[in-house]
């Protein structure tokens, strides 16, 4: 056969299936479009009140459940959850400090950040002096509401902008908090999309705090949008998204489904990703995890500024995955880290602190690193010996110098024992680029994947 018949024939060879799985997936995405819809959802579920049980958390959990395949689970107040308890379920109706004249002064109705969230229900008359030590306020940033939880502890408080604190006069104030604390139960949210493997990629995000719009409606609703467009097309690994609330909820997932963790071979905890600063990773307790070294692979790859930071065992759901028993391949995706914008935990993380450009960057970002994990598999070179003629197949002159040198780690560097992965750490070029010269190559008859994929 001549070479330009054997090239041609080469050319007809179909290209494997995990070259073309989510090889298009970003670029045949709308990012801008989902922009829109994740902030559309953010506006939906903001003026709910949530908290880490109660009818709140349920009504979010079940919009969310519109959008994707979901089962929610019910964890009974009582459950031992290792050292923890799963405590009792709060509700509220109303709250509000009602001045000598009668007028609501304070009303949760406005802000639901007014009410100290889990407090006990009370109902009462008190003047300024008794009531003083009940209510928050921040001094440094007079005209913001702070954000206060007391779920460990029975009490109750009330937030309000300090410089309406100061105004308070002596006299008698009404409080009511129509509140309670009951036997009921934790309840947290499951998406599982089975793939080609039992092995699994681990999306979790905090679903429990109120109206906060980055921290963290912007993870709840990049995590919806990431697992409409990934039950669409076809994927090699099972994903399980969880919506859980803060702390108690990974630790009662964990304690109940001590069966499935060896399975999570990649994981990620979302939480604020839609502000405007720069994406910043957390790496792993492990440090070195595919998943710490795939994110970082994307990042380097982006025109845009990042952080990589090492592990810590301070933030958010990623410590209860990644705490000394179980040691999870999870690292925390976000953007500003918490307690790292002043705006953190205040009514100024608002609808107008999460962009629609940002949260769709937060998107891209994320599918290009399972778009890597994904195709991150071993080729084999099938003309080892020297360097093929690249020219007499057309292949020479590339589109440009990155384009050739791709085409040229792919073929020195696809021995059967280095994946994809490997490849763009050692050679420092784009993951697209790479895999657009695999997919040439395979095309041109130079590669082929090896028959046991790296796991």
């Amino acid at each position: 056969m001549s070479a330009s018949r054997a090239a041609a024939a080469a050319r007809l060879r179909p290209v494997p299936a995990v070259a073309r799985r989510l090889s298009h997936l970003r670029t045949s995405i709308d990012l801008e479009s989902e922009g829109r819809k994740m902030r559309e959802l953010i506006g939906e579920l903001f003026p709910i009140c949530r908290s880490i049980t109660g009818e709140g958390l349920r009504q979010s959990l079940k919009r969310v459940g519109e959008l994707i395949p979901f089962a929610m689970h019910e964890v009974p107040t009582g459950t031992q959850a290792f050292d923890w308890t799963v405590p009792k379920e709060w509700n509220i109706r109303d709250a509000y400090i009602n001045d000598a004249n009668g007028r609501r002064i304070v009303d949760f109705r406005d802000n639901n950040l007014h009410v100290v969230n889990y407090s006990a229900p009370v109902n009462a008359r008190m003047t300024l002096g008794e009531l003083r030590p009940h209510l928050h306020s921040l001094p440094d940033r007079p005209d913001w509401i702070p954000y206060r939880t007391t779920y460990y502890a029975e009490t109750w408080g009330f937030c309000l902008a300090h410089r309406q604190l100061e105004s308070l006069t002596d006299g008698e104030y009404e409080v009511v908090i129509d509140s309670s604390l009951r036997d009921g139960a934790l309840t947290y949210g499951e998406c599982v999309l089975p793939g080609d493997l039992d092995d699994e990629f681990l999306i979790s995000t905090h679903i429990c705090h109120p109206s906060l719009a980055n921290d963290n409606l912007s993870g709840v609703a990049v995590a919806a949008s990431l697992a409409q467009i990934l039950a669409r097309n076809p994927h090699r690994y099972t994903y399980r998204f969880l919506f859980v609330p803060g702390t108690i909820g990974p630790i009662a997932w964990l304690a109940r489904n001590q069966d499935k963790v060896r399975r999570i071979k990649h994981g990620l905890v979302l939480a604020c990703v839609g502000d405007r600063g720069s994406i910043n990773y957390k790496r792993s307790r492990r440090g070195s995890a595919d998943i710490d070294r795939a994110v970082e692979c994307v990042l380097r790859s982006r025109a845009t500024p990042f952080e990589v930071r090492d592990f810590s065992p301070n933030g958010y759901d990623e410590r209860q995955y990644c705490s000394a028993g179980f040691d999870l391949p999870v690292g925390s995706f976000r953007r500003t880290p918490h307690g790292e914008y002043q705006e953190y935990h205040t009514s100024a993380d608002n609808l107008d602190f999460v962009s629609e450009a940002h949260l769709a960057g937060s998107l891209g970002a994320l599918l290009e690193t399972i778009d890597l994990l994904e195709s991150d598999v071993a080729f084999r070179n099938l003309s080892p010996n020297c360097e093929p003629q690249l020219g007499r197949r057309g292949l020479l002159p590339a589109a440009s110098e990155s384009a050739q040198m791709a085409l040229l780690w792919m073929l020195n560097l696809s021995d059967g024992t280095n994946s994809l992965l490997d490849i763009a750490e050692r050679s420092r070029l784009p993951f697209g680029e790479l895999r657009r010269a695999t997919e040439i190559l395979i095309e041109h008859g130079l590669l082929e994947e090896c028959a046991k994929r790296r796991q």
